[in-house]
């Protein structure tokens, strides 16, 4: 975002002189190489773009589809804009000769998936936006070519689960936003080959549960968001096998069942050193009805008294049953006993 910024800036700032190779409609701007066709009605890429051009901003056109070989000669470009372009299909070699992109901007389009050739022609690639579309699922082999990719933005998209394989290659990846989807579960093999992310961002979808082994294979974890989901319980384990010197967590926002079980998951979790729940004073629980809307730090530590009353009235319920049952065998066995030596005397009589 910094570098899309400067470039921007420059280009605003930069003297209105154009170039003669520029496309019609296009502002050109030969000192520092970047081209301006930001909503200007194309419904293709135009031709005729400088050889040379570093950042190319198309976004706010009609473009709709991005047709093979749209970017053919470009080899200088380094940044790339198609965003609220309407665009719903991407060809094959749609980015052929981008072998040196490192920013491509795709959010607010209409795409439903990732072609699995997409990635061929983007090996360079840093950042890449694709939030605010319309991707329902995230499968192999689209992004595998992205080796050098350490920003990924997937948010506010329509994605409902996450295929074994679909990060495979993305070794270098820092931060994963998947914040605004419908993930419903996340599962064990989901979330392999991501040695390097730091990032996260998982809030504001449907996640109920999270698999025991979901989370193990994130080495270098520093933030996980899971605000606004509806997670109800949660397994202590899932966080047992993050080892980073420290790792942030986003909680708030769940429908939180506050019994016992969920009282000793976040008591262990706050004793863990390198584990932080951020938003801890915002947890609120959901269940029962008579903790809702209660803050959870609040009346966590009496959640087991409760449950501890009620476990110590049974057991003393249970040992007076039972002393009682003793007391009864014991008095009519005595009875018993005195009832056969009344009947020895008069016998022996």
């Amino acid at each position: 975002m910094l570098m899309l910024s400067i470039a921007l800036f420059l280009l605003f700032l930069s003297p209105s002189r154009s170039s003669r190779l520029c496309s019609h409609l296009c502002r050109c701007y030969e000192h520092s190489d970047l081209v301006d066709c930001h909503a200007r009605g194309f419904e293709d890429v135009p031709h005729g773009l400088p050889r040379g051009t570093w950042l190319l901003d198309l976004g706010g056109n009609k473009l709709k589809e991005i047709r093979s070989r749209a970017f053919a000669g470009l080899w200088s470009l380094r940044i790339l804009v198609l965003s609220d372009c309407i665009i719903q299909a991407l060809q094959t070699q749609a980015f052929f000769s981008l072998s040196f992109l490192e920013k491509l901007d795709m959010s607010r389009n209409n795409l439903t998936q990732i072609p699995p050739n997409f990635s061929e022609s983007l090996a360079a690639l840093r950042e890449l936006r694709l939030d605010h579309n319309a991707l329902v699922l995230l499968k192999p082999p689209g992004l595998e070519h992205l080796e050098n990719l350490e920003k990924l933005d997937l948010s506010h998209n329509c994605i409902r689960s996450l295929e074994p394989g679909a990060f495979r290659g993305l070794s270098r990846l820092r931060h994963l936003y998947l914040q605004g989807n419908l993930l419903g579960v996340v599962r064990d093999g989901s979330l392999t080959m991501l040695p390097a992310l730091e990032v996260l961002l998982l809030g504001n979808n449907n996640i109920s549960r999270i698999e025991v082994n979901a989370l193990a294979p994130l080495r270098s974890l520093s933030r996980l968001g899971l605000e606004g989901n509806h997670l109800e319980h949660l397994n202590f384990k899932t966080f047992l096998s993050l080892h980073t010197a420290a790792t942030h967590l986003q909680l708030a926002g769940n429908p939180w069942n506050c019994d016992c079980d969920l009282h000793r998951v976040f008591s262990k979790l706050l004793s863990v050193r390198h584990l932080h729940v951020d938003d801890y004073r915002n947890v609120t629980c959901r269940e029962p009805w008579q903790l809702a809307g209660a803050s959870l730090a609040w009346v966590d530590s009496q959640l087991c008294v409760a449950e501890t009353v009620t476990v110590l009235v049974i057991t003393a319920t249970v040992i007076v049953t039972v002393f009682g049952a003793l007391v009864m065998a014991e008095r009519k066995r005595k009875k018993l006993k005195y009832w056969e030596q009344n009947e020895e005397e008069p016998q022996e009589q």
